[in-house]
């Protein structure tokens, strides 16, 4: 009964969706999460929450740093990248464009906004692991009020891996 109340409340939420980006033990990787937001004021800190089942997840344990990418609801292309593919058999950098960032983590060049920095902590939480950002660096274009992409967005997205 309770599972039911909260997973009835939960659906209620339409929270903001991320594009976290890693680069690491020679791979780059990166995913849509919506498991995700600022958790300090000051010092300022993000918690993003990776799955454990999918690359990125992976390719984040060999990394000191990841970058989190704010897009735009009018992006459902990009998230449809990195939420429906999986790194494990593409190569999602070499479908749209991107730089190297700080410690070479990708930056995508079409988010609204971005942030990058080292990784303070990991916890896990169940079938997610939440890496603790701690941003020094970063940029967001003038949006123009454009409405952020958010998970009613995305919810009929087929994601690259299972929960």
């Amino acid at each position: 009964m309770a599972t039911t109340a909260f997973e009835d409340t939960v659906r209620l939420l339409d929270y903001p969706m991320f594009v976290v980006t890693a680069n690491g033990g020679g791979e780059r990787s990166g995913c849509l999460v919506g498991f995700a937001g600022q958790v300090s004021i000051d010092p300022g800190r993000f918690l993003a929450c990776l799955s454990d089942k999918n690359h990125t997840y992976r390719v984040a344990c060999s990394t000191d740093r990841l970058a989190v990418h704010l897009l735009g609801r009018n992006q459902l292309p990009l998230a449809r990248l990195f939420g429906e593919q999986t790194g494990d058999e593409i190569d999602k950098f070499a479908q749209c464009s991107w730089r190297p960032g700080p410690d070479g983590v990708p930056v995508l060049e079409d988010a609204l906004a971005w942030f990058s920095g080292p990784i303070l902590q990991r916890v896990p939480f169940g079938d997610h692991v939440g890496f603790l950002i701690e941003p020094d660096s970063g940029s967001r274009r003038d949006t123009d009020g454009r409405a952020l992409l958010t998970l009613s967005d995305v919810e009929d997205l087929d994601p690259g891996h299972g929960a």
